[in-house]
């Protein structure tokens, strides 16, 4: 939540050598808007991927999704299984056995720091105190992020309107609907995910049983910022595998 297609830079520049690449905004989030009609639980944000897909003219797709985007992907394949290609998750939301019953305050601060200092940010990112305040949780290697990462990640989640919704709509749920085993599955997350930590947030059994399991080690919740070699090869090869 509060992320943008800007995220995923990183590792575009090594897909694009091998497939073609099409990043998304969920509603209120990047540049794409959030109506006041748009119901923004996982699944309903997943039926609005499809619709972009279709207006696109895109029949079949293969889908990669971070965090919230993780358990969207995971909706669209559940739902929708007849366009999914293959799935990479990377840290997705939604594999847990207990779902959030309120706001995680800290998730919350960081929104309210990111808005309320956004005029700042473009200044304060290029001083180390800086940089550790707003990534020193997000990722163990936030000294070696660059600046445009960090830069974009800030502005998208200071002007992110569907943040707090997004929020709301997933307290009390979990992901729990079958995927069939035709299409591939990885799953990856860091071994110092402070976001979604192991102890309460990922959970093996709530995910798809034929699902491929990876952690990266010394690595946080956005993998494709601290490994992106390592992440763009899991992808590659999910997306060959069928």
């Amino acid at each position: 939540m509060g992320s943008a297609a800007t995220a995923w830079k990183p590792i575009i520049p090594e897909l694009t050598k091998h497939i073609t690449v099409i990043t998304l905004d969920l509603p209120g989030h990047g540049k794409t808007s959030m109506s006041i009609s748009q119901a923004m639980d996982p699944r309903s944000l997943g039926d609005a991927v499809c619709e972009t897909m279709t207006h696109l003219g895109i029949e079949k797709f293969h889908l990669c999704g971070n965090s919230l985007g993780g358990w969207v992907a995971l909706e669209v394949a559940a739902k929708h299984s007849g366009r999914v290609l293959s799935l990479t998750g990377l840290a997705p939301a939604g594999l847990w056995l207990a779902p959030y019953s309120a706001r995680y305050p800290g998730t919350a601060l960081l929104r309210a720091i990111a808005k309320t200092t956004r005029p700042l940010t473009p200044v304060m990112l290029r001083f180390e105190w800086g940089k550790k305040l707003g990534f020193a949780d997000v990722s163990p290697l936030w000294r070696n992020l660059s600046y445009e990462t960090c830069l974009d990640a800030s502005l998208a989640m200071g002007v992110a309107s569907g943040y707090f919704p997004a929020w709301d709509a997933m307290l009390k749920k979990r992901f729990d609907s079958p995927i069939p085993q035709s299409i591939p599955i990885t799953i990856i997350f860091g071994d110092s995910d402070k976001t979604l930590p192991k102890s309460n947030c990922q959970e093996r059994s709530v995910a798809p049983t034929h699902s491929k399991w990876f952690v990266i080690e010394n690595c946080g919740h956005a993998p494709m910022w601290d490994h992106p070699t390592t992440v763009s090869r899991h992808i590659l090869e999910t997306t060959q595998s069928r």
